[in-house]
Order: C-alpha cells, then sequence, then structure tokens
C-alpha cells in the first residue's frame, strides 16, 4: 500500500464530499431524505463506474510519455486552481468558504423550489445527484492522478473510499454540515500536491532528469508552500496599506 496515494486521496475526495454533504443534508430536511440519498447514491454509483472504466486502462498505458504529459498538465493546471483560491482566501482578497452559510442558502433555495412531490422528488433528486456529481468529478480526477502518479491505483481508491465513509458516517451522525472541518487549509494543501505531482509528470514526460527522482517533488512542495506563504504576506499589506489610504482620505474630507 502505498501511504501517500492513501492520504492525498483521502483529503482530496474528503474535501469535495464534505461539500456536497451541505447539499444532501439540506435537500434532505426540506425535500425529503429519501429523494436526496436517492439522488447521491445514483450519482457515486455513476461516479465509482467511471474510475474503474478510466483509471484501470489508464494505469496500463502510463509509461507512455504523451499520458504523462497530460496527466500531467491537467494536475497541474488543477493543483494552481486551488492554490489561487487559498491564497485569495487567505490574504482577505476572497472570502473563506463557510459551509454553514452554504448550508444556509441551500435550505432556502429548497424552501422556493415548490411543494414537495410523493415518492422521489424530483428537485431534490436532481439537486443532489448534480451535486454528488459534480463534487465527485473533482474528487475522480484526484484519485486517478494520484493513483497514476504513485503507480498504484488501489491505494488511491482506498484513500477515496475511506473518506467518503468518514463523510457519510459524520454526517450521518452529526445531520449537519461539518463546520469544523478545516475545508480551506485541506484544499490548500491538496493544491500543493496536485502542482508538485503535476510538474514532475510534466518533466517525466519531457525526458528531465530530477535531482534525488522522487524527492524532487518534496523541494517543489517545499518551495510552493514558501511562495504561497510569501504571497499571502504580500497581498495582506497591500490590503492594509490600501485600508489606511482610505481611511486617511475619509479623514481629510
Amino acid at each position: 500500500m502505498n501511504i501517500y496515494a492513501v492520504l492525498s486521496s483521502f483529503l482530496g475526495a474528503g474535501v469535495e464530499f464534505v461539500e456536497a454533504l451541505t447539499i444532501i443534508l439540506a435537500v434532505g430536511a426540506i425535500r425529503g431524505w429519501k429523494s436526496a440519498l436517492t439522488g447521491a447514491g445514483a450519482a457515486l454509483v455513476v461516479l465509482a463506474v467511471l474510475v474503474a472504466a478510466v483509471g484501470a486502462p489508464l494505469s496500463v498505458v502510463i509509461q507512455v510519455y504523451w499520458v504523462q504529459l497530460i496527466v500531467g498538465l491537467m494536475m497541474l493546471l488543477f493543483g494552481i486552481r486551488w492554490l489561487r483560491k487559498a491564497i485569495l482566501r487567505y490574504s482577505g482578497l476572497k472570502a473563506l468558504h463557510d459551509e454553514a452559510e452554504s448550508y444556509d442558502k441551500e435550505l432556502e433555495r429548497q424552501k422556493r423550489a415548490g411543494a414537495v412531490s410523493s415518492g422521489i422528488d424530483r428537485v431534490g433528486f436532481t439537486a443532489t445527484f448534480s451535486s454528488t456529481f459534480l463534487e465527485g468529478l473533482e474528487a475522480v480526477f484526484i484519485v486517478i492522478t494520484f493513483g497514476l502518479g504513485s503507480h498504484n491505483m488501489e491505494s488511491s481508491v482506498i484513500g477515496a473510499v475511506v473518506a467518503t465513509a468518514v463523510v457519510v458516517f459524520l454526517g450521518f451522525v452529526l445531520r449537519n454540515p461539518l463546520k469544523k472541518v478545516p475545508e480551506n487549509t485541506l484544499k490548500f494543501i491538496v493544491g500543493v500536491m496536485l502542482t508538485s505531482f503535476g510538474a514532475f509528470w510534466i518533466g517525466e514526460g519531457l525526458g528531465a532528469t530530477w535531482p534525488s527522482k522522487d524527492l524532487s517533488i518534496l523541494y517543489m512542495a517545499g518551495t510552493l508552500c514558501l511562495y504561497s506563504w510569501l504571497q499571502v504576506s504580500r497581498c495582506k499589506r497591500q490590503l492594509q496599506r490600501e485600508s489606511s489610504l482610505d481611511s486617511a482620505s475619509v479623514r481629510v474630507n
């Protein structure tokens, strides 16, 4: 078992399914649990089929350089997107993600959707299916890429399955959004992992010889953490400077 693949998939899939859980809880409270759970369950089945249909064939041809390039590029772009959001949130340029606020908004949305249908409510089913599927697609991407990167798809799948089980269990026990999960921090960590792995794979596909081989991923991850911290500090100083200028302008006027 590859611990790195298990942990990476666990964190990545866990973050995505926490967001899906928020929608499921809100839909269940308003539209009924039967519709909410049926929609979420159907989405999970579709996602599992995708992992089996896409992950297995790719793991056979992963040594082909163009496959490494494509997957590496996807990982890099995906990781950079998460890193950018994390930097914006921690610097104050973007609001931190709040599951409690998302839950309240979804409750209001479901209340405005009209009367609940008997049996499987179409609105509730569609809401949980689409949210679980969309969040799950990102989780599937994480599972496949980390599985391919570690050459151990089984470990990556195990991490995602454990994450799904933990989120489902906590949702069932608490029946509340997982507000205390440090989702923004976890997204930052996974973003660093994806970006580091993506850069490494692109280099591998282009025939680059990395110093210390696989350990170079750790060097890149450390560099990204330092760079992110510097960017957050720079943005905070800029915001403070602008705030001071605005306050001085108000006093003058």
